[in-house]
C-alpha cells in the first residue's frame, strides 16, 4: 500500500498535533512531518522533492503574511497541491486562497470527519471547501486584478515583495537571499512593473488590499 506524506505547517504544536489526529483514519496509511513556519515548510519540502504528496498550510505563522506563503510556495513548488487550514472562515479569504491555486480550504473549526473527506478529495485530485459555503458574491474588480498580477511573480519575486512588506532595505533584502544588490533592485523593478504600481510602498499597499482584514483573526 502507498504511503501519502503530509506537511502540516501551523506554528501551533498543540494544534499540528490535533490535526494530525484528526487525520489518522485518512484511507492508507500517512506520514506526517510537521513545520512550523513558512522556512521550515519550505525545508521539508526541498529535502522530499517530489515525494510529498500535500501540504497543510496555516494562513498566519512564522514568514507568513497574509497569502505571500500560499503564492511563494505554489510558484515554487507547482507540482504540490496546498490545502489552507485556518480560523478565518469568511467566503473572500477562501477565494483568493482558490484563486492563488490552493486546492482546498479547511476551517480549523470543521469536524474530525470533513477534514478526512478534504484531506482524502485532495489526495484523489479534486477540489474541496466546505459544502455550505457561497462563494458566488462578487468581489471588488481591483482587488481582483491585483491578485491576478500577483500570480504572475516568479517565487524570487514574491520574496522579495514579502521582505518589502516587513520594511527591509535593498542591502538587507541581498543578504537575506544571498544574492547582489543590483539583483534585488531588478526583482523590484519587475515587481512595480508586473503590479503596475511606481513605488515600493504602492507594491506594499497592493498586497494589503489582498489580504483586507485578514489581520484581525485571532488564531
Amino acid at each position: 500500500m502507498s504511503v501519502s506524506k503530509i506537511i502540516i505547517a501551523d506554528d501551533h504544536p498543540l494544534f499540528r498535533g490535533a490535526l494530525r489526529q484528526a487525520l489518522s483514519d485518512v484511507n492508507g496509511d500517512v506520514e506526517f512531518v510537521e513545520a512550523g513556519s513558512l522556512e521550515e515548510v519550505v525545508g521539508a519540502l526541498e529535502a522530499s522533492g517530489a515525494q510529498t504528496d500535500l501540504v497543510l498550510l496555516d494562513l498566519k505563522m512564522p514568514g507568513v503574511q497574509g497569502f505571500s506563503g500560499l503564492m511563494y510556495l505554489r510558484a515554487q513548488f507547482p507540482g504540490i497541491p496546498i490545502v489552507i487550514v485556518s480560523a478565518n472562515e469568511d467566503a473572500p479569504v477562501i477565494r483568493r486562497s482558490l484563486d492563488f491555486g490552493a486546492s482546498g480550504y479547511i476551517p480549523k473549526s470543521a469536524s474530525a470527519v470533513d477534514m478526512r473527506t478534504a484531506v482524502e478529495t485532495v489526495l484523489s485530485g479534486d477540489i474541496w471547501v466546505p459544502p455550505e459555503l457561497d462563494l458566488s458574491d462578487g468581489e471588488d474588480s481591483e482587488v481582483q486584478q491585483i491578485a491576478l498580477r500577483l500570480a504572475t511573480l516568479t517565487p524570487q519575486q514574491v520574496r522579495v515583495l514579502m521582505m518589502l512588506g516587513e520594511g527591509l532595505l535593498n542591502k538587507q533584502i541581498a543578504y537575506e537571499l544571498s544574492v547582489s544588490e543590483a539583483t534585488v533592485k531588478a526583482h523590484v523593478s519587475a515587481i512595480l512593473q508586473k503590479l503596475d504600481v511606481e513605488s515600493r510602498t504602492q507594491a506594499v499597499i497592493a498586497v494589503s488590499r489582498i489580504d483586507g482584514d485578514y489581520w484581525q483573526e485571532t488564531a
